[in-house]
């Protein structure tokens, strides 16, 4: 891949090219096969073993992302959707020599916010509690 970003058109092919970007094949309305394309084995490798290890960092965006995607999706496509997002981070570090800055593990409780509340007060309802909010 190199430091120099100029000859990658953007941080969509990358992904594509490496292969950590989902599959799409669909025709008639119909999904068929989701399969990741083979690309770069060594930094997909290498993409992959970084994501694994992303989970067990405590308080970190990609853990959040991985802990919100293992739930619905599972676990090895959380584990392909962080690999994406790691890359997809690299990528924007080295175009602009920027150094990294984690987003945080309440990033999405931040961005949810509107959503975040309500399903929190109907759970403890459903627990047996009686809730009221105000604000800090």
């Amino acid at each position: 891949m190199g430091t120099d970003m100029a000859p990658v058109l953007s941080d969509h092919y990358l992904p594509s090219w490496v292969g950590v970007c989902p599959g799409s094949n669909e025709s008639g309305g119909k999904r068929k096969s989701g399969k990741t394309t083979k690309g770069n084995r060594w930094l997909r490798t290498a993409l992959v073993q970084s994501a694994w290890a992303a989970p067990r960092k405590k308080d970190s965006y990609f853990a959040a992302r991985y802990r919100r995607l293992a739930a619905r999706r599972g676990k090895k496509r959380a584990i392909f959707a962080v690999a994406h997002s790691l890359l997809t981070v690299i990528y924007h570090m080295l175009k602009t020599g920027s150094t990294y800055k984690d987003l945080g593990a309440d990033y999405f409780d931040k961005l949810n916010k509107n959503r975040l509340v309500p399903y929190l007060v109907r759970r403890f309802k459903n627990l047996g509690f009686q809730v009221t909010l105000e604000a800090a």
